[in-house]
C-alpha cells in the first residue's frame, strides 16, 4: 500500500510498506510507558562509573567509604551515582548503626550485564579492531 507524507520544504514522500505487517509489528510493540521505563533503565546503565559501582557492589554490599575507596573515587561523587541507582531501583540501603550499606536490589541487572558481556565478546570475536 502506498501512502503520501508531507515532508519538509512542502514536499511529498510516498511510503511503500505492507501494511498486514505493519499492522502485525505495532501490535507486538511495547506501550509507550514500558518503552519510556525500558529506556530509563538503560539510561541509568549508559554511564561508565554507574556500571563500575554495579560491578563492585555483585561482590558484597559496601558502605560509601568502601565504595569510594575500591573505585577510586570521592565519596561524595559516588553518594550522588548511588542516589541516582537508588532513585532508578537498582541499589537498595541498609543501615548498622551510622553506617549505611549499599547492595543490589536484585539480581536481573547483573543477568542483563552478563548477557550484555556475551554480547559484546561475540562481536569482539567477530569483528576485531
Amino acid at each position: 500500500m502506498n501512502k503520501t507524507k508531507s515532508g519538509t520544504a512542502g514536499k511529498t514522500a510516498v511510503l511503500n510498506y505492507n501494511e498486514t505487517i505493519v499492522r502485525n509489528v505495532r501490535a507486538h510493540m511495547l506501550d509507550e510507558a514500558r518503552l519510556t521505563k525500558l529506556a530509563e533503565f538503560f539510561k541509568v546503565l549508559g554511564d561508565p562509573t554507574r556500571v563500575r559501582i554495579i560491578n563492585a557492589l555483585a561482590y558484597q554490599e559496601l558502605c560509601v567509604s568502601d565504595l569510594a575507596a575500591a573505585l577510586g573515587m570521592t565519596q561524595s561523587a559516588v553518594s550522588h551515582q548511588l542516589k541516582l541507582l537508588r532513585m532508578a531501583n537498582q541499589v537498595k540501603t541498609r543501615r548498622d548503626g551510622k553506617s549505611i550499606f549499599y547492595s543490589l536490589d536484585d539480581q536481573h541487572v547483573l543477568d542483563i550485564q552478563e548477557e550484555a558481556l556475551t554480547h559484546i565478546s561475540h562481536k569482539m570475536t567477530d569483528h576485531p579492531e
